[in-house]
């Protein structure tokens, strides 16, 4: 197979930006996120859609694979709408959000679908995208109503 896997580093609020295009239409659940906090590490692991691959060209397959997002130098995090309890619950990533604090820490909001946020706090921006195994394919292609009522 000759699948170019992506291996991502972002030290900046516009790197974040890249990573957030990347995993749009991606999906987890509860049972891949970990907080690592003595190692001060945050870890989700995602299918991830592989829009790169399918705007090479008409004819290319939807394909889905393992991508885990890291973030290092986490001084905490916080969830609105997530019920850590519900293991198994689905989760549909939109975007990361990302602002400098006024003691020079950032924090990083991941936004999912219904409202469910991650919020991390960290020292810098030190976060990591990387693509496991092999890909996938998938019949579903994600769409966006934009007039969705």
């Amino acid at each position: 197979m000759n699948t170019k896997f992506l291996k991502l580093r972002a030290t900046t609020e516009e790197d974040l930006k890249i990573i957030s295009a990347h995993l749009q239409d991606s999906i987890t659940q509860s049972k891949n996120i970990v907080n690592l906090k003595k190692n001060r590490i945050f870890l989700i692991q995602f299918n991830r859609f592989m829009w790169e691959d399918v705007e090479k060209g008409v004819f290319r397959k939807n394909k889905r694979i393992l991508s885990i997002l890291k973030f290092e130098n986490v001084l905490s995090v916080h969830s609105k709408n997530l019920n850590q309890k519900k293991k198994e619950d689905f989760l549909d990533f939109l975007a990361i959000e990302s602002k400098l604090l006024s003691d020079k820490s950032y924090q990083v909001i991941l936004h999912f679908a219904d409202d469910k946020l991650l919020k991390i706090n960290a020292e810098v921006i030190d976060c990591f995208l990387d693509d496991q195994g092999d890909p996938w394919e998938t019949k579903n292609k994600p769409k966006h109503d934009i007039f969705d009522e």
